[in-house]
C-alpha cells in the first residue's frame, strides 16, 4: 500500500524522531551518576583560587562531587534530594574564627544586660529577670563605657535589691564582673583579697566595690555552682539553632575544658548536633595534662588541636597590658596574666604534643611578650600556624615581627567598631593608630581569620562583614568609618569568614571553598555580598545553611 501526502509522511517521521529522542534521553538518564543531593539554579561563589562562579553543585556522602553549570550538573547527575536556590547566592559555609559557643549557650539563660544605658537600668533588668526562685542570679553584657562615663559601678544598689541572694553580673567582654555582697561573701572575697593578674576594685574605705577584674573575677566564677551536663546540652542545642539561622556552619570555641569538648563530641556522635566546632583547649593544669597525654582530637565535625592562653585582659576594663600607661589612668598599665618562664614551659608542652598555640593578646606589652615567647619555635619558617587572638594594640614593629614568625592574626571587626567611641580615651591619639589595624595585618601576612568573640559581640557574621569593610557598627556609626584606611576589601572579608579561617585551623582540604572533595557546607543568601554596597550587604537575608549537604 502506498503512502501518499506530505502531511502523512511528516506525521510518521515525527513519530520516529520522537521515539529516537526518547530512547536517547532514556539512555542518557540511565547513565547519570547517582548522588545524594544536588543544589542548582544558584549563583555559587566558590571562593576557589580561580574565582569560579558556578550554578550547581552535586554532593555525595556529605562532600562535593562536582561544581559547574546548571545543564552540566543536571545532565551528569541525578539525586532524590534537590534544592532549587531560585537564583540565590551560595557561599562556602560561613565560619566564626573566634567565639565562645558554650559561653554563649549558657548565657541564653542569664539576664541580658547588653545595651543598657545606665547602672540603674542594669539593676532594673536584673530585678525584672530574677523570677521567684533562689540560688545564684547571673547576668551578662553591661558596659560602663555606654553610660556617659568610664567609671565602674558600685554594688550598693545590688545589695539593696538582693540582700541575701548572690548576684554576679559579667561585663560584656567577660574580663570583669560586679558581684553583690552575698556573692562576695559566698566566694570568700573581701577587701584584702589579692590575685596575680587580677584586681579587686576597692571603695575609698577599702571595702570591695563589687567589681572584680580578670583573675579575681575568675576566682569568684570558679566558686559558683556549675550548670549540670544536661543543662549544658540543652543550651548548646538552642545556641546551634540561633547560629545556623544567621548563616554559620562552623565556629571556633576559643577556650573549652575537656569536659565540654567531650560533651560536644558525644552530641555529634548521637546526631543531635550538626554544627562544626573547632575547640581550643583552655589553659589549665588539668586540661594541659589531658592534651599532653592524649594529643589532638580530630573527627569530621569536631577538631581540638589548639590550646588557648591568656596573656592580658581587655581594653574596656583596662586589663589589656600596655607598654606605656593608659591615657585615662596614668598610674596603670593593665594586667599581665602569664609569667614569662611559666608561659615558655607551657608552650614547650603544647609544641611537643602537636597542638597549636593561640594566645589572647590585646595590649602592646602583651603582644611583645607573646611574640618573644613564640620566637624559639617559629623562627626560620614554619607551618605550625600559631595564632594571636585579637591583636588589637601593636607596637611599631609588631606587624613585621608577626610576618617574620608566620603568626596568624585572629581579629574581630566588630570589636573595632564597638570600641571606637572610647578607644582613643584609653590609648591616646598616637597609640590608637596602631590599633585595630586589620588591613596592615592582612597585607603583611597574606591572611587573617575573622570572628566575633560572641557573646561579647553579636553572633551575626553579616555584621562582621560590615564592620570589616565599612568600619561601622550595626547602627551605621561612625558615618565616615572608624580608621577607614584599615578596612578590608569585600573579597578579603569573605575569605576571612571562610577560606582563611579554614587555613588557620589546618582544614583547607576540607572547608573554606566549594570544590570537589570538600565538605558540602553552604550558606545561602538573597544577594551577593561581594557585589552590593556595604549597607545592602548588612541587610542580606540568610535563606538556608547546609552542613555536609544537609
Amino acid at each position: 500500500m502506498r503512502i501518499g501526502g506530505g502531511s502523512v509522511r511528516t506525521a510518521v517521521w515525527g513519530a520516529v524522531l520522537a521515539g529516537v529522542l526518547a530512547a536517547v534521553l532514556a539512555a542518557g538518564c540511565s547513565g547519570r551518576q547517582e548522588v545524594d543531593f544536588i543544589l542548582h539554579n544558584a549563583r555559587v561563589v566558590t571562593l576557589d583560587a580561580a574565582g569560579t562562579v558556578a550554578e550547581a553543585v552535586a554532593v555525595k556522602d556529605g562532600r562535593v562531587v562536582e561544581v559547574g553549570a546548571e545543564r552540566q550538573i543536571l545532565n551528569r547527575y541525578r539525586a532524590k534530594e534537590m534544592y532549587d536556590a531560585k537564583k540565590a547566592v551560595v557561599y562556602p559555609g560561613w565560619m566564626d574564627g573566634h567565639g565562645h559557643l558554650v559561653g554563649y549557650a549558657l548565657g541564653l539563660r542569664e539576664v541580658d544586660l547588653v545595651g543598657t544605658g545606665s547602672w540603674g537600668e542594669v539593676v532594673e533588668r536584673v530585678v525584672a529577670g530574677a523570677g521567684g526562685g533562689g540560688g545564684w542570679l547571673v547576668g551578662r553584657g553591661w558596659d560602663q563605657n555606654d553610660w556617659g562615663g568610664a567609671e565602674f559601678p558600685d554594688r550598693a544598689d545590688l545589695d539593696a535589691a538582693f540582700p541575701d541572694r548572690p548576684v554576679v553580673l559579667h561585663r560584656v567582654d567577660g574580663h570583669a564582673v560586679i558581684a553583690n555582697g552575698a556573692a562576695l561573701a559566698a566566694a570568700g572575697i573581701g577587701g584584702g583579697s589579692r590575685w596575680d593578674g587580677g584586681e579587686v576594685v576597692l571603695r575609698p574605705d577599702g571595702s570591695p566595690s563589687g567589681v572584680l577584674i580578670d583573675a579575681a573575677a575568675e576566682a569568684l566564677v570558679a566558686r559558683m555552682p556549675p550548670p549540670t551536663r544536661e543543662a549544658r546540652r540543652t543550651a548548646i542545642l538552642e545556641a546551634e539553632q540561633r547560629l545556623r539561622a544567621v548563616g554559620l556552619t562552623c565556629v571556633v570555641d576559643a577556650g573549652l575544658a575537656w569536659e565540654d569538648i567531650r560533651l560536644i563530641e558525644e552530641m555529634h556522635r548521637s546526631g543531635e548536633l550538626a554544627l562544626r566546632v573547632l575547640a581550643m583547649v583552655t589553659d589549665s593544669p588539668e586540661n594541659l595534662a589531658i592534651a599532653v597525654r592524649d594529643g589532638p582530637l580530630i573527627t569530621d565535625r569536631l577538631v581540638a588541636r589548639a590550646v588557648k592562653f591568656y596573656m592580658d585582659g581587655a581594653l574596656g576594663s583596662r586589663g589589656a597590658a600596655l607598654l606605656e600607661p593608659y591615657a585615662d589612668r596614668p598610674d596603670w598599665k593593665g594586667l599581665m596574666l602569664q609569667e614569662e618562664a611559666a608561659f615558655q614551659a607551657k608552650l614547650a608542652q603544647v609544641h611537643a604534643a602537636g597542638f597549636q598555640a593561640a594566645t589572647h593578646a590585646i595590649g602592646d606589652a602583651a603582644m611583645d611578650r607573646v611574640l618573644r615567647a613564640y620566637e624559639p619555635y617559629l623562627g626560620g619558617g614554619n607551618d605550625l600556624r600559631w595564632r594571636i587572638e585579637h591583636a588589637q594594640v601593636m607596637g611599631p614593629d609588631d606587624v613585621a615581627r608577626m610576618r617574620a614568625l608566620t603568626v596568624i592574626p585572629s581579629v574581630q571587626p566588630t570589636h573595632a567598631t564597638s570600641d571606637a567611641p572610647w578607644a582613643g580615651l584609653r590609648l591616646g591619639r598616637n597609640r590608637l593608630h596602631r590599633a585595630y589595624a586589620y588591613r596592615d595585618l592582612q597585607s603583611a601576612i597574606g591572611m587573617l581569620t575573622l570572628g566575633t568573640d560572641f557573646p561579647v559581640e553579636s553572633i551575626d557574621p553579616r555584621l562582621t562583614f560590615y564592620a570589616a569593610t565599612a568600619r561601622r557598627n550595626a547602627q551605621g556609626e561612625p558615618k565616615d568609618g572608624f580608621q577607614l584606611e584599615q578596612a578590608l576589601t569585600p573579597l578579603d572579608a569573605m575569605r576571612g569568614m571562610t577560606v582563611w579561617t579554614a587555613l588557620a585551623n589546618f582544614l583547607e582540604n576540607d572547608l573554606g571553598t566549594i570544590e570537589p572533595g570538600k565538605w558540602a557546607d553552604f550558606t545561602v543568601v538573597d544577594r551577593d555580598l561581594l557585589e552590593v554596597s556595604a549597607e545592602a550587604a548588612r541587610e542580606a537575608r540568610v535563606l538556608r545553611t547546609f552542613i555536609a549537604g544537609k
